[in-house]
């Protein structure tokens, strides 16, 4: 089940007799359900929310119905028990909101609606606001409109100008990609254009958004490595096309879990965002809300697994060096997203600094801003973690990095991101010998844990071939292991060749994700 989840992003203030200031965390208790609540959007009286809810036993299609719009109103203290649309708005495939007009006198929605009650999913459709409610939807001729993904997302701006959305069709980088289609002076709505490939991967981008001047967008992604299976992401357009953008940043752990983050939706009138979230989802869980300390420019660049790194722009209080750069952040367990204390040690070429250890308020250090670093977070009781960092810019003043570390427990899994091999070989290159020592100190401190290793290929090349490699890759790591100090009988190891790809082998970017090396605690 998704939860829908509010995000608060102004000061707060009323919008006709509607105040932020009033969510809580009993806010959305009444809407989220057992079921799975998806696509909110909120009308512009700001006291009505739309959303799909889909197998529910009421839904025109019942339990086998994959969505249904329902409503909720604001009530002054929260948003009341949903009430399903009626069939005018709901047939028997999905149904979702696009978005409204800006008088809110018309509806847009994520389907065709054929008067015979036949599903009909290939297009958008309005539906009119009268006294005696929403009109029969109308269709959309949308030329070239096609999608053959089962999910649907999209937003039509209030100016009813723009349809951007995701879909599987003509021309896709690889599943669903995000589309754009533009109403002419004609009123004709243009052939859809691919948004390109700065926007889109070989993986999904779904749910996308756009700010209220059209310049920002916000969609979902799970083809880039964020905190979990969907991150959120945004991009600013950086001319009058659709085809120009900068490149996306995560929105970062106030929004992203490791669950699945969609249907980001800004309602910059209103004063907040919605969108939705599996964590927490298993019906127990809550509205999350989270109000900023300060209004500032975040950004969010490079997120390896289990690791966030923010970078900020904004004014400093304090003092850093024309050529320094202040980084900053927590560790937290993996387990149980509490803090860890911990040690953190930044080599360079030029030698290592002192090591920064997290207190209750996270850690910070100072460093100079033209190198290239290894870092190495040691916490008693948790594996290490290993990252490479490389800055060599003057501009940067504050970078944030927060860890997730893994408790040592049988069962954990790490994957060694710098042990790398010569190109079908089983010679490890010499960038990889700082992440082994750290898994030898690590195996020293933990004098009964044993661990199996395993080694993994991406599919190109024979199926003996690849196990071959793989498992002599393995043995190569073990012996290096054993080489320092190890006893053998604490590692076993094991070669997978291609038959565990973490990626999409069609993409040379999914392939170094499958090319790797991974250890298993088997036994502490």
């Amino acid at each position: 089940m998704l939860r829908i989840v509010f995000f608060v992003l102004l000061v707060a203030h009323a919008v006709c007799g509607f105040s932020q200031t009033l969510f809580s965390s009993n806010s959305f208790s009444l809407v989220n359900t057992t079921y799975d609540e998806q696509n909110p959007v909120v009308a512009p009286d700001g006291n009505t929310l739309y959303f799909t809810i889909s197998h529910h036993p009421q839904n025109v299609g019942a339990q086998r119905d994959p969505g249904d719009i329902w409503v909720s109103q604001w009530l002054g203290n929260g948003w009341s028990a949903p009430v399903h649309a009626g069939p005018a708005l709901n047939h028997r495939g999905y149904n979702g909101v696009a978005g409204f007009s800006a008088d809110g006198m018309q509806m847009f929605l994520l389907s065709h609606y054929d008067p015979t009650g036949e599903v009909r999913t290939q297009g958008i459709s309005v539906s009119r606001k009268s006294g005696a409610g929403w009109s029969t939807p109308e269709n959309i001729y949308i030329p070239y409109f096609q999608n053959k993904s089962s999910i649907q997302s999209g937003q039509i701006t209030p100016d009813g100008r723009v349809f951007i959305y995701s879909a599987e069709t003509y021309g896709t980088h690889g599943v669903e990609d995000i589309y754009v289609s533009v109403k002419g002076v004609d009123g004709k709505w243009s052939e859809p254009k691919n948004l390109g490939p700065k926007i889109n991967t070989q993986f999904q981008e779904l749910c996308p958004s756009l700010s209220a001047d059209g310049n920002t967008l916000y969609f979902s992604s799970n083809g880039r490595r964020g905190v979990g299976s969907f991150d959120i992401y945004s991009s600013t357009r950086l001319d009058d096309s659709f085809q120009n953008w900068s490149e996306p940043v995560n929105l970062g752990t106030s929004f992203n879990s490791t669950g699945r983050e969609l249907f980001f939706r800004p309602f910059e009138r209103l004063g907040y965002s919605l969108f939705t979230s599996t964590t927490n989802s298993d019906g127990y869980g809550d509205i999350r809300y989270f109000i900023p300390e300060k209004r500032d420019s975040s950004l969010i660049a490079i997120v390896p697994t289990d690791t966030v790194i923010r970078i900020r722009e904004q004014k400093y209080e304090e003092v850093i060096g024309e050529n320094e750069v202040k980084i900053f952040g927590k560790v937290l367990s993996a387990s149980n997203d509490q803090p860890v204390r911990a040690s953190l040690k930044f080599t360079s070429l030029s030698g290592a600094f002192p090591a920064a250890t997290q207190n209750g308020q996270g850690y910070s250090v100072k460093v100079p801003s033209t190198q290239s670093y290894t870092l190495e977070v040691t916490a008693p009781g948790y594996i290490s973690s290993f990252e490479k960092l490389d800055l060599h810019t003057l501009e940067l003043k504050e970078l944030e990095m927060n860890f997730r570390l893994q408790p040592i427990e049988v069962g954990a899994t790490v994957n060694l991101k710098s042990v790398l091999f010569a190109q079908s070989k089983p010679v490890l290159l010499p960038e990889s010998y700082q992440e082994l020592d750290l898994v030898v100190a690590f195996m020293q401190s933990n004098e009964h844990v044993e661990i199996e290793l395993s080694g993994h290929t991406d599919n190109r090349g024979s199926f003996r071939q690849l196990m071959e490699l793989s498992q002599q890759r393995v043995n190569r790591v073990k012996e290096y292991m054993v080489s320092k100090g190890i006893d053998k009988k604490r590692i076993t190891g094991k070669g997978y060749g291609g038959s565990k790809p973490v990626a999409n082998n069609d993409t040379e970017e999914g392939r170094m994700l499958n090319r790797r090396v991974e250890f298993t605690i088997k036994k502490n």
